[in-house]
Order: C-alpha cells, then sequence, then structure tokens
C-alpha cells in the first residue's frame, strides 16, 4: 500500500517540525469509548508530558499512539504518514522508529541485561554480533548502566531495571521515545535521576519524547508541553506555566490534588465496573 496523501485541510502532518499529529481521535472498546476526540500535537524533538486521573485514557492513548490499539476513528500522523491507514508491513516499518520504555521495564527474566537490549538489534538489523555488542555497550553506557550487560534483571534494583528498558528502547536509535509511568514505585531520589536522564536523552539525541506520568513534580520538570486527560478528552493543553495558570475547576483540582467526594466517588467506581447507571444520589 503506497504512502498515503496528505490532507489539504491538516497541513501540518507533513510539516517536519510535527513529530505526532493527532486528529479527532476516538477509541472504543465494544460499546465503551474510552477516548472521545482526542486534539493535539507534539513538535519534533520537544517532550510532551500526558497526565490525568487513573482511568481518564492515558493507557489507552499511550497504546493507540505506539500502534498496540488502532483508532475507532480519527487520525494519528507520524512522519507524515496516516498510521490507521498503513499496511502492516507499513506500520512494522514505521514502530521501528520508535522506542516504548514501559512501566514495568517489561524486560526478559531469562536473558540477560545485555541480551535484553541486543534483542530490538537482531530481531530486525543485519548487524553482525560484534556490531551488536558495540551498541549494546552504547546504549548501557547512555543510561548510566556501564559494565551491567551480564547482569540478570533479577539482580538489578527497580530504578536499574527502569534504566535497562530505557537502553533496550534506545536500541533501533528512534526518533520518537515513548514512557509509561517512568517514575512508578521508586523513590524521590531514584525517580529524579530519571528525570535527569530524560533530559539529558533529549538534550543530546534531539529526540521527541512523550510521557504518561502522574507525578506532577516530574511532569512539570520535564515537559515543553502537556496534555491534561479528564474522562477521555482533553482538559487542558499548553505548556507547563500555562498548566499552572489554568483556571479550569476540574484543571485546579487536578494540580491542586484535591480528593473527590468519597461517596460519589465510591459509586462512580462501582458504575464502572457494573456499566450500571448509579442511584440517585441525594
Amino acid at each position: 500500500m503506497p504512502a498515503q496523501p496528505i490532507s489539504k485541510q491538516n497541513p501540518t502532518v507533513d510539516s517536519p517540525d510535527i513529530a505526532i499529529s493527532v486528529r479527532d481521535l476516538h477509541v472504543r472498546y465494544g460499546t465503551r469509548e474510552i477516548l472521545h476526540g482526542v486534539n493535539f500535537e507534539v513538535p519534533a524533538g520537544e517532550t510532551l508530558v500526558i497526565m490525568g486521573g487513573s482511568g481518564c485514557g492515558k493507557s489507552t492513548l499511550l497504546r493507540t499512539l505506539v500502534g498496540l490499539e488502532l483508532p475507532s476513528e480519527g487520525e494519528i500522523w507520524m512522519q507524515g504518514r496516516n498510521f490507521a491507514r498503513l499496511s502492516e508491513p507499513e506500520r512494522d516499518e514505521l514502530r521501528k522508529k520508535i522506542g516504548m520504555s514501559f512501566q514495568s521495564g517489561a524486560l526478559f527474566g531469562s536473558m540477560s541485561v545485555g541480551e535484553n537490549v541486543a534483542l530490538p538489534l537482531r530481531e530486525h538489523t543485519p548487524l553482525d554480533e560484534s556490531t551488536i555488542d558495540i551498541v549494546v555497550r552504547l546504549k548501557l553506557d547512555q543510561v548510566g548502566l556501564s559494565g551491567f550487560e551480564n547482569y540478570m534483571p533479577a539482580q538489578l534494583s527497580g530504578g536499574m531495571k527502569k534504566r535497562a528498558a530505557i537502553a533496550r528502547a534506545l536500541a533501533m536509535d528512534p526518533e520518537i521515545l515513548f514512557f509509561d509511568e517512568p517514575s512508578a514505585g521508586l523513590d524521590p531520589i531514584i525517580a529524579a535521576g530519571l528525570d535527569e536522564l530524560i533530559l539529558k536523552l533529549k538534550k543530546a539525541f534531539r529526540i521527541t519524547i512523550v510521557v504518561v506520568t502522574h507525578e506532577l513534580a516530574s511532569a512539570f520538570l520535564i515537559a515543553d508541553r502537556m496534555i491534561l486527560l479528564d474522562k477521555g478528552v482533553v482538559a487542558a493543553k499548553g505548556t507547563p506555566e500555562e498548566l499552572r495558570q489554568n483556571t479550569t475547576p476540574r484543571v485546579r483540582q487536578f494540580l491542586d490534588r484535591v480528593p473527590e467526594p468519597e461517596i460519589a466517588a465510591e459509586i462512580d467506581y462501582l458504575q464502572m465496573l457494573t456499566g450500571e447507571d448509579p442511584p440517585q444520589r441525594r
């Protein structure tokens, strides 16, 4: 299937200054719609942070951006191509330019750290083993794990596992790097080290980065732009300073960490589990 023509109504999708363009994105699981017309752009070389409470659609959006889900409606443009309109071989080629660091690290426990980092190179490139070994050492050095290639994942701390996962995500020299909750489960000092690593990678490689997180301190430190999801829609977007100044009640509630009323939250959670209408609130 040839590359899709660029729509005249969407001129920015063909701009080298825009790495990702999301247009009127809807995602449904069966009859349940999770994302309701999401729109945003990520300029090349910048870091976008996606925030929001539990169940707001962050994970669904991330899975759709990396191609694990396809849009029910709408478009995701990367490098001037509509991801949903590509053939599967074309999607596979585009995925080679994308790196993904999962929340848990997702390292293969039966492989050494070096073998985990080497896996994408062995699967998707014709490089010989000696060259792969050099690349592995370079990637581990970039994330502060020089000399750990022969360690097993079980021998690493939580922060080291995250760094090893980032090294694997960098193995193919991606143009876009995605992070799912990079600070989750880490103490503040280790989390701060990962924030510094993300900043270092952006500065060194001019790479486009998309981070899903609910850690506000981390988000405001690393972001060039931010979007706040709420119940599947974009409640706010802009620079960190623009979000700090946003006075929308729902945005302020999230940023100021104001809890939901306890009873209402419990009823909403029960409705989510059962799919039934909640009882009348008094």
